[in-house]
């Protein structure tokens, strides 16, 4: 199966564009504390049905090392206590912040959740280092998305003023669809 993967990037915090309101009413709070057992919910809660498979093997240790990392930041959309999203920023070299995992579990989804989560995310990888006094000040946040992920992903990044830098079809057969995993072994999403 061909998969269209784009790069889209910001290169000042005058770029973002923010969403409105979501009719879903949500606080977007910082889970200060790293969690592998958290992280790993989220990743199996939101990916599951997006062919989100590379860190489903990965180990507690292994978890942790990547979650206490310097910078390392995952956003939380609480919706009446329950978590709705999230968004997960890894600073990198060159004063860059990558938006490296970001989506909703399915009850907030066309809720104008992701729009909103995204704004706030994407200003918290702007102010970063004001967290974090040994990083540099952020001058490029970037993302990536491809045409494996939800179908509204990249006009919701778009419209958070992210600008397409490149993109890239892969080969046949380099990216299998195949059945998603769900959040859990035999989950799928209501249809």
């Amino acid at each position: 199966m061909d998969v269209i993967t784009w790069y889209l990037e910001q290169r000042s915090p005058e770029a973002l564009i923010p969403a409105k309101p979501p009719r879903l009413p949500v606080e977007v709070v910082r889970a200060e504390v790293p969690s592998p057992e958290f992280s790993r919910f989220l990743y199996t809660a939101v990916g599951g049905d997006w062919q989100w498979t590379d860190r489903l093997g990965w180990t507690y240790d292994e978890w942790m090392a990547y979650l206490t990392r310097p910078g390392l930041e995952t956003w939380v959309a609480w919706h009446r206590g329950t978590p709705a999203g999230y968004l997960e920023l890894d600073p990198q070299p060159g004063a860059q912040v990558e938006i490296a995992y970001f989506g909703l579990l399915p009850f907030a989804m066309g809720e104008g959740v992701s729009g909103h989560l995204l704004s706030v995310g994407t200003a918290r990888a702007w102010d970063l280092a004001s967290r974090w006094p040994d990083l540099p000040a952020t001058e490029r946040v970037w993302m990536h998305t491809c045409t494996l992920d939800g179908p509204a992903a990249l006009a919701n990044y778009r419209a958070r003023g992210f600008e397409v830098y490149d993109e890239r079809l892969n080969e046949p057969g380099d990216e299998d669809e195949g059945e998603t995993p769900g959040p859990w072994p035999g989950a799928r999403r209501p249809t």
